[in-house]
């Protein structure tokens, strides 16, 4: 309980607290010392006044849109394929899968930026052979790119959670299912897909928040594609705001606000799944 307090209800605390207050620094130079006051919400509605980290937001929910169903289905198929009847070598395919979470998204992408740097990547000369010209790292697709990145890592790890739920299913299903003439695809649409929905629901709670999340990605790319700016992401723009302009209290905000929405739309998630469920 000690170390729960210290290293999660805390940060969350000071970070909300920091998030109402403003720093004011007495002198040129700030050295007749410092003077911490009430702010009210003019944190929160300067996090907002530019517009960048809204743009930022509108980037990551159509980033989720889109990487989360798609990271889903295949960590599902995946899995489903794993543990088929059919299926050889299980064990040695779930650890191939798994591997790239074992890889640090800081080293992902660097091995990924070898494929989407022109120069450097086979990919972008063997498109060039072919007379298709192709930018991995543009404007309109260096999204995309990074949303590859975080399927490649992600997949695996999700792919074990519901593994883990599909051992679960007791092996007298399978069998009267089979006595009954049930095809493998029966099988899957209506037993295993249905009795794995807790392990659905949460990995796409997972991925949700970590869509809001993302950061080592988008910080790493941006010395090889310029159309990332310091505030991409949420998190990028928090971390500029914090470290690059030294105003920790509209970063503690900027914070506060991605917590929010995170909440919010798990919440929204979890309630629409739960109704349907009923």
């Amino acid at each position: 309980m000690v170390l729960f307090l210290l290293t999660f209800v805390l940060p969350i605390l000071a970070a909300i607290g920091s998030s109402f207050t403003k720093v004011t620094r007495k002198g040129v130079f700030g050295e007749l010392g410092v003077e911490t006051t009430f702010a009210g919400f003019s944190n929160y509605t300067q996090a907002f006044a530019d517009g960048t980290l809204a743009k930022s937001l509108g980037r990551m929910l159509l980033f989720g849109v889109v990487q989360v169903p798609v990271m889903i289905v295949l960590c599902t198929v995946l899995a489903l394929m794993l543990e088929s009847a059919s299926a050889r070598w299980p064990g040695f395919f779930r650890a191939v899968y798994f591997m790239p979470y074992g890889v640090p998204g800081v080293i992902a992408t660097i091995l990924w930026s070898f494929l989407y740097v022109p120069g450097l990547s086979p990919l972008v000369g063997l498109f060039d052979k072919l007379g298709v010209q192709i930018d991995f790292l543009g404007e309109g697709t260096v999204l995309w790119s990074i949303a590859n990145i975080v399927t490649w890592t992600y997949t695996g790890y999700n792919m074990m959670i519901i593994v883990a739920q599909l051992k679960s299913i007791p092996g007298d299903i399978y069998e009267a299912a089979r006595v009954d003439g049930a095809s493998t695809w029966r099988i899957a649409r209506t037993i295993q897909l249905p009795l794995i929905r807790p392990a659905l629901v949460l990995t796409t709670v997972f991925s949700i928040i970590g869509t809001l999340q993302l950061f080592a990605e988008a910080q790493l790319l941006q010395s090889f594609a310029p159309s990332i700016t310091n505030t991409y992401t949420p998190n990028l723009a928090a971390y500029t705001t914090a470290f690059a302009y030294n105003d920790y209290n509209v970063a503690a905000a900027q914070s506060v606000i991605i917590a929010l929405i995170a909440f919010v739309l798990s919440f929204v998630f979890l309630t629409l799944t739960s109704r349907r469920q009923r």
